[in-house]
């Protein structure tokens, strides 16, 4: 497994979703989504199970509870902004301002891919001071669909003139991980211990920033070495 795991680190270009993977923002969301619910709909609040919305965005989650509704917007506006009011809740994990440094110091490019909001996200990654090392980042307020939908990834690579071959994805749920996958990219399940299907798993980002300092010589890194092209499309 572990040259399976070099082999997708040696990758030029890496997607990262973001809660769950590198901040620990999923209790925080779980929480707010609760409190919503309470408030909004409290009858829903005894069968809603967090885990079986990751990677979806609010707006979806939303939909899904209450159809479409006033009510579900309704609901989908307090959860954000009641986590947006707990950002200082929300903690980098260890090891990724470890990775992503050694990713700009190898001149790697990186991006972030989420279904969190456009607002929610940008203000995540600027109190964490993650933002600065991020090309460009797509929201679920930009993606066409959801995860575990494959055209997540799939519209990511085109909208950025990325190529399939040179891109590691990196996701912390089955849902996203599926989603890569189906796009056909490489795929790193973080923070596990036996990945979902198709994926190899990183127990968590310090394993992976260890790796790369490491500077393990696989064959696709040389190959990686090449140069690949990439956009910064806004």
């Amino acid at each position: 497994m572990t040259d399976l795991l070099a082999d997708a680190c040696a990758r030029r270009v890496w997607l990262f979703d973001l809660d769950g993977t590198l901040v620990d923002s999923c209790p925080a969301h779980e929480a707010a989504f609760r409190q919503a619910i309470a408030e909004v709909a409290p009858g829903l609040l005894g069968s809603f199970r967090y885990a079986d919305h990751t990677g979806a965005s609010t707006r979806e989650v939303a939909l899904r509870l209450l159809g479409d509704t006033e009510e579900a917007a309704r609901l989908a506006r307090l959860k954000q902004r009641l986590y947006r009011e707990n950002l200082e809740t929300v903690a980098v994990f260890p090891g990724a301002r470890r990775l992503l440094a050694r990713l700009t110091a190898a001149g790697r490019a990186a991006y972030v891919v989420t279904g969190g909001s456009r607002a929610s996200v940008e203000r995540t990654l600027a109190a964490r001071s993650l933002d600065a090392y991020f090309i460009d980042v797509l929201t679920g307020d930009d993606l066409p669909v959801s995860k575990p939908d494959p055209a997540c990834y799939a519209y990511a690579c085109e909208h950025w003139g990325l190529d399939p071959g040179a891109v590691v994805v990196l996701e912390d749920s089955a849902h996203g991980v599926a989603s890569a996958v189906g796009a056909g990219l490489a795929t790193v399940h973080v923070h596990v211990a036996e990945p979902a299907p198709g994926a190899v798993a990183a127990r968590d980002l310090e394993e992976i920033a260890a790796l790369l300092e490491a500077g393990t010589g696989t064959s696709a890194e040389r190959v990686a070495d090449t140069h690949v092209e990439v956009s910064g499309a806004g």
